[in-house]
């Protein structure tokens, strides 16, 4: 930490000042390089100045010569371009107080030179045949040209002298970004160092504190493989327990409750035929007595078949699964279809595989909204499959919340057994519940 309270700022200072320093120096350069191109401007037009009055005089003097217009006309154009300058000169100079002073009386020696070439080109106008040779010895405004040279030249002096102060303030700006900016390289690496190390302060730190935690989750994932083989051996158990229950609790309803209803529906037919048809209110009543007593017959042998089917011991696997298959077609409406194959399993492998087909058909009949379903069983080599389909509205596998019991318990049934259970699905495409169990287990 006390390595990062010193390169954190370091490094911003760094970056700050070298900012600073590129946007000072940008600003002064730019600010330095428009003055010198507005100077050299300036310098153009006080040079374009002098030519415009030079060409005034070079047309005043060939009109004086020849009389010709053409001559006229150049010495009007330069008269134009004259006043354009001065009006350029007036904006450029404004700033300038002392220039503008010199650009004034200098405006007015160019009027008076003008009013001059003027005043010669109207006489020239005026006088026919050789007059010319009166006018052209006349030397006019030698001196005012003269003049007009020296003013002209202390006006571009003057613009050549701030040309040198911006050239000065250019170079003194790159004098300040060669000291500044590795100055500021150099401060930047020292904070770059000390990042780097703080860095490798905090690598080690971390492969330390990594190498803890890494310890303290291989200590947590074996608890957890421990906890998790108790509470399959326990999830087992009672899944074993229950089915035991429900084995000893068919065996009562059978043997105890089925002896007491045959007895009882024994007894009511033999009062039957001893009252004869010598009572008809009573012998009607008898014959709701044993119709009632049929019927929870047929109750005790549907409780006793759902809590343990008694065709897995007296008919086999195949058999069980067909006459499971046939009665819940008969009740929910579906079509099931079957292609069983014989198989030698153990019991518990057969009470596995009937308990996942019959948990399927529930499952099917609840909520799959099908009208179609295929049951198959199969050999392979050590293995015996079971696949239940159904052309349902299916579902999103990984979807599934915490409270599909169903799934998770024919899932941990076919575990148990050392199987592995498959179930595949998608909405709109159906379901299919496919499971490979070992036969030797």
């Amino acid at each position: 930490m006390p390595r990062l309270a010193v390169s954190l700022p370091l490094a911003v200072l760094a970056v700050f000042l070298l900012l600073f320093i590129e946007e000072t120096t940008f600003q002064r350069s730019s600010s330095a390089i428009a003055e010198i191109e507005q100077e050299a401007t300036t310098q153009q037009h006080i040079v374009m100045l002098t030519q415009q009055l030079l060409a005034a005089e070079s047309g005043q003097r060939g009109f004086l010569l020849t009389g010709s217009a053409r001559h006229l006309d150049a010495y009007d154009a330069a008269l134009r371009s004259i006043n354009t300058t001065l009006e350029v000169l007036r904006a450029r100079l404004g700033p300038h107080v002392a220039d503008m002073q010199e650009l004034a009386a200098l405006s007015r020696d160019v009027s008076r030179k003008l009013a001059e070439l003027d005043q010669t080109v109207r006489m020239r106008q005026a006088v026919q045949g050789d007059s010319r040779k009166f006018v052209l010895p006349v030397d006019v405004g030698l001196d005012q040209m003269n003049l007009i040279r020296e003013q002209t030249a202390k006006l571009s002096a003057s613009s050549s002298h701030r040309s040198d102060l911006g050239e000065a303030q250019i170079e003194r700006t790159l004098k300040l970004s060669r000291a500044g900016i590795p100055l500021m390289a150099l401060l930047g690496l020292l904070a770059f160092y000390l990042y780097l190390r703080q860095s490798r302060d905090l690598l080690e730190a971390g492969l330390r504190e990594q190498k803890a935690l890494q310890g303290e989750r291989d200590l947590l994932e074996t608890q957890v493989r421990e906890r998790t083989a108790i509470l399959t051996e326990l999830a087992t158990h009672l899944q074993n327990v229950r089915e035991d229950e429900r084995g000893h609790l068919a065996r009562e309803l059978h043997d105890e409750l089925g002896a007491l209803l045959t007895a009882a529906k024994l007894d009511v037919a033999r009062l039957k035929a001893r009252l004869g048809k010598s009572l008809p209110e009573v012998s009607e009543r008898l014959e709701h007595l044993i119709a009632t007593l049929n019927t929870g017959i047929a109750l005790k042998r549907r409780i006793v078949e759902d809590l343990r089917p008694s065709s897995l011991s007296h008919l086999g696997l195949v058999a069980s699964l067909e006459i499971l298959a046939r009665e819940f077609e008969d009740q929910s409406g579906l079509v099931i279809a079957t292609q069983l194959e014989a198989v030698e399993i153990g019991g518990a492998a057969q009470l596995t595989v009937y308990r996942l087909v019959q948990e399927s058909l529930t499952n099917i009949g609840n909520y799959a909204e099908a009208t179609r379903v295929d049951i198959t069983l199969r050999n392979a080599e050590g293995f015996l499959h079971i696949d239940v389909k159904d052309n349902g509205k299916g579902f999103s596998p990984d979807r599934l919340g915490a409270g599909t019991h169903g799934l998770a318990g024919m899932r941990h049934r076919v575990e148990a057994s050392g199987g592995s259970l498959t179930v595949t699905s998608a909405p709109g495409a159906g379901a299919r519940i496919a499971a490979a169990l070992p036969k030797d287990h």
